[in-house]
């Protein structure tokens, strides 16, 4: 098997447009597509970053909740690189975005620092 990247990831809100506005009012993701699948009584947009890395998002009548937080099985969270962890925290403080406090990796010695999408699903600042 030879995978070449990663191709999507797909997030599910509880209100598409209050997520659709975080994921490209807040974050900059383009939003380039977006269909109604009448069927599934559902939103489905294609949001881009930097011209890559597609998030599909996606909304749902009635989904389930979030297990468990942090450590739920499954994807535990979604990383973005930014140039300066500190600088983008501010920016989220000035957009009224919940976050935790800056912090160092251990293992890298690089900053980073949790956030959270409207939901509260977890999403990381990782300084490159």
């Amino acid at each position: 098997m030879k995978i070449r990247r990663i191709h999507h990831i797909a997030i599910i809100g509880t209100d598409y447009e209050r997520s659709k506005e975080f994921y490209t009012g807040v974050l900059g993701f383009e939003l380039v597509s977006e269909v109604f699948r009448a069927e599934r009584e559902s939103w489905m947009g294609k949001l881009a970053l930097n011209g890559e890395y597609i998030v599909e998002l996606f909304s749902f009548p009635d989904p389930a909740v979030r297990p468990a937080w942090p450590e739920a099985t499954g994807l535990r969270h979604l990383a973005f690189e930014v140039d300066d962890v500190e600088e983008t925290l501010a920016e989220l403080d000035r957009g009224g975005v919940r976050h935790e406090e800056l912090r160092v990796d251990p293992h890298t010695d690089k900053r980073m620092a949790f956030f959270f999408d409207p939901d509260g699903l977890p999403l990381e600042l990782y300084e490159a």
